[in-house]
């Protein structure tokens, strides 16, 4: 029963190193975080935000093409339409203002 024992641990050693080896880890540890990484996922740009929702349903407008009112109007009307969080509408419109056609 002993010898069983040993024969097993010393296997179970020679999978583990095989796996760091290969670069793999168990699946109860946790990878190592590098230092430059951050928590969560990036935060989109009101232009890529724009880009991602706006094309889905038709072509993208100019910013130019609308006034900073009357894109605050039409985005109250789009965010419904689109179902976009209060947070991303708020960067879209942001976008959109910034270039408009005043």
């Amino acid at each position: 029963m002993k010898i069983q024992k040993i024969i097993l641990w010393c296997l179970s050693g020679l999978v583990g190193a095989c796996l760091l080896g290969l670069g793999l880890t168990p699946a109860h540890a946790e990878p190592e975080k590098k230092a430059d990484q951050k928590a969560g996922p990036k935060k989109l740009t009101g232009a890529e935000l724009y880009a991602i929702n706006c094309n889905r349903c038709h072509p993208e407008r100019y910013a130019t093409e609308f006034t900073s009112a009357q894109w605050k109007t039409i985005m109250l009307h789009m965010r419904v339409r689109a179902n976009l969080p209060a947070a991303q509408a708020k960067e879209v419109l942001k976008y959109l203002q910034e270039d408009s056609g005043n």
